[in-house]
């Protein structure tokens, strides 16, 4: 049998005990179980972030992994709690659209309800389903049960995250914005990029915007210099180096970007 192992996605942070909590009840339920923390600093309620840093991560993952993803603004009202099977992995969540990117690019197999758990069955409080519901469940999943033992199968897909689209006229520019901001201050956006992409990403900024060449990696631009390039994601990204392009430029999640091909 494959050992045990379950990634933990979620935006509790770490000064609390809420991870910790999910992590005793994991343990207590499949006691052989390796856990890996895939991130718990998600900014708050942020789904969109969420579903960024999951299609980012579980395709890294061993077959038969479990994953878990609580983001859960909805958590003890009517939107479900689900388990689902998708290309060799398991996934626990909430209804809410956080595996919407993963699932674009690996449509699940089989997405069921989770209605019951034998690990802890009578534990289900309104606040704490990271710990209640969707714990108790991995753990399930983790010992080996299919996702079918947890309940029927949804009735309707999973909720699909709205997530901007970029637009591409006639001459090839495409129009986007910011998606995301990592700790290095570079500003990921929803351009797709290329290694033969080949042009200058515009920032829209009151006042001129800004032209920032693109390049195939951080290094090509001169200490203190402005360079799009191909993050790690396959988007194109705003970065400086050796420094923040999102505090030097002022950029947020939804600043408007745009991408300018090199013309023959």
């Amino acid at each position: 049998m494959t050992p045990a192992l379950v990634t933990l996605t979620t935006d509790f942070g770490t000064r609390d005990p809420y991870v910790a909590a999910m992590k005793g009840v994991l343990l207590r339920g499949c006691p052989e179980v390796t856990v890996v923390d895939l991130t718990h600093e998600i900014a708050p309620q942020n789904l969109v972030e969420a579903t960024l840093f999951l299609d980012a991560a579980l395709p890294e993952f061993p077959a038969g992994a479990v994953h878990v993803a609580v983001v859960d603004p909805g958590v003890g009202t009517t939107r479900r709690p689900l388990a689902a099977r998708a290309g060799g992995h398991t996934l626990v969540f909430p209804d809410n659209g956080l595996c919407s990117l993963f699932f674009r690019r690996t449509p699940p197999e089989a997405v069921h309800v989770i209605e019951r758990c034998p690990l802890f069955p009578q534990r289900r409080g309104a606040t704490f389903h990271g710990r209640d519901v969707f714990a108790p469940a991995a753990a399930w999943l983790a010992l080996g049960n299919p996702v079918e033992s947890l309940g029927p199968p949804a009735e309707e897909r999973p909720l699909r995250l709205y997530l901007p689209e970029p637009a591409k006229d006639a001459s090839g520019r495409m129009s986007g914005e910011v998606l995301h901001v990592d700790r290095f201050g570079n500003a990921v956006t929803n351009l797709p990029g290329g290694e033969e992409l080949r042009g200058t990403v515009v920032v829209e900024l009151p006042g001129d915007p800004v032209r920032i060449p693109v390049r195939r990696t951080y290094g090509d631009a001169d200490p203190g210099g402005l360079v799009a390039v191909t993050g790690s994601t396959g988007r194109l990204e705003v970065a400086l180096r050796d420094g923040s392009a999102a505090r030097r430029l002022g950029l947020g999640t939804g600043a408007k970007v745009s991408f300018v091909p090199e013309r023959e």
